[in-house]
């Protein structure tokens, strides 16, 4: 039984795509692109299931089994270094695809920050819908192309920027994640912890602390309860990761 039946009742048995048009694929993701026809195909073949903050999706070394498509909540991948430290590779919002590889098993770990909604689909039921749907091959191709550029930029943000700017770029960062899924709040979900951050910017902990604080004496951050941050200036904010 899909886990989502129980929240629509009959309308939901009516209609397989119900659930696509809450999901965050559909808005910043492959499911972007495709039709009602498309739709209706990964709502049935598609297995979707509520998860919890911090619990594993799947671990380095893991077999590709499924590919992962992020309904809602906010995600991290990381890879266990031999020396015992963690090096965190990037976060991951709704829309966004995880466990999708030319290999035959994860190359790093996902687990989740937030409570939130997953679809898992087999390698080979994204294949076949691949095909059947150009339209999302397309889309694939465009978010592979984003990704790339994201990792280019953290590349730059890690190689050249001190730990104010590295931090003000990873809020910038925050900001179009979220503009990327149509979310226009003026507060932003921030469930990492600060060491978390510290493992993407490759800062110390008590680094990123003072850049946060650094930024809020500026007027630039202004954190509020519940893990959440507003970005007042964002011009102001984009001149600071560039060093301006």
């Amino acid at each position: 039984m899909n886990p989502l039946d129980s929240l629509s009742g009959q309308k939901t048995a009516q209609n397989p795509a119900a659930p696509c048009a809450r999901c965050g694929s559909r808005i910043a993701g492959i499911c972007a692109a495709l039709d009602i026809a498309g739709l209706d195909e990964i709502a049935h073949d598609a297995r979707r299931s509520p998860v919890q903050a911090r619990e594993t999706l799947f671990r380095e070394g893991d077999p590709t089994s499924a590919v992962i498509m992020l309904v809602s909540g906010m995600a991290k991948l990381s890879r266990l270094m031999a020396d015992g430290r963690q090096q965190v590779l990037g976060f991951r919002f709704a829309g966004d695809i995880m466990g999708f590889t030319h290999g035959h098993s994860h190359s790093a770990d996902a687990e989740m920050l937030t409570d939130g909604l997953v679809c898992r689909m087999t390698r080979t039921q994204l294949d076949a819908m691949l095909v059947r749907f150009p339209a999302a091959q397309r889309r694939l191709m465009e978010l592979c192309v984003q990704e790339l550029a994201l990792t280019q930029d953290q590349l730059v943000t890690v190689g050249r920027r001190h730990a104010e700017q590295r931090v003000a770029a990873f809020l910038i960062s925050l900001s179009v994640a979220a503009r990327r899924r149509a979310e226009f709040s003026q507060q932003l979900e921030m469930p990492m912890t600060r060491a978390e951050i510290g493992d993407l910017l490759g800062l110390a902990l008590e680094t990123v602390s003072r850049a946060f604080t650094a930024l809020r004496k500026r007027g630039l951050v202004i954190e509020h309860p519940g893990h959440r941050v507003e970005l007042p200036d964002l011009e102001a904010l984009a001149l600071v990761a560039d060093g301006v």
